[in-house]
């Protein structure tokens, strides 16, 4: 009798093609005021897989924030995903009514770009009025604003945050300025965002 020996192959399976992701748009709001809920949504949003440009006219959301014009431009080469946007004279008086100052921001811009492991990201801020801000910028760089109750902060004003998951992904993203209301809290909460742009290496949305 033969004896038969049986080989075990494992089966190969193509792992699915990587496609990097991205989109940016020029700015976005979503507080609570007073009890009031207003939220604008992501303005002039585009994506590396469609809509790849997008613009706004800009506008007024009561006393909470006023939009310039803002436009962004998104798109894919190869396996790089590039995702930007800007915007102009942005201005938010909110602060006022609890003791604080308007601030405004001239024009702003944030960038990213997908490389094979990982993003890179970039943004650049004119002229601020309303707080001070250094002339070179440092990544998530703070400033508090001070004057909420019991010695809290009316808000908090990053420039140039980069926010990554942890543990690191490859993705990344990033804002020219983030305005956060009453942090520690307060009658006011939410987030104002001003240019913002996000990639991912790796394919998530």
């Amino acid at each position: 009798m033969l004896a038969v020996t049986t080989l075990a192959v494992p089966l190969l399976v193509a792992a699915a093609p990587v496609t990097s992701t991205g989109w940016a748009s020029s700015g976005s709001v979503d507080v609570t005021v007073d009890n009031e809920h207003v939220v604008t949504g992501e303005l002039a949003k585009c994506t590396v897989d469609g809509p790849y440009s997008a613009r706004t006219q800009g506008g007024a959301t009561g006393d909470v924030a006023a939009f310039g014009t803002g436009e962004a431009s998104c798109g894919r080469s190869d396996a790089v995903s590039i995702a930007q946007a800007s915007g102009h004279r942005f201005e938010t008086t909110v602060l006022k009514r609890y003791g604080g100052p308007a601030l405004s921001v001239r024009t702003f811009s944030a960038k990213c770009a997908t490389t094979a492991t990982g993003s890179l990201g970039e943004v650049s801020i004119g002229t601020v009025e309303g707080i001070t801000v250094p002339a070179q910028i440092p990544p998530n760089d703070r400033i508090v604003i001070p004057g909420g109750p019991a010695g809290t902060a009316l808000a908090t004003v990053i420039l140039n945050e980069t926010v990554t998951p942890q543990p690191p992904d490859g993705s990344l993203v990033t804002h020219a300025l983030h305005i956060e209301l009453f942090p520690q809290g307060g009658p006011a909460s939410g987030d104002i965002y001003l240019g913002t742009a996000a990639c991912d290496p790796f394919g998530k949305k």
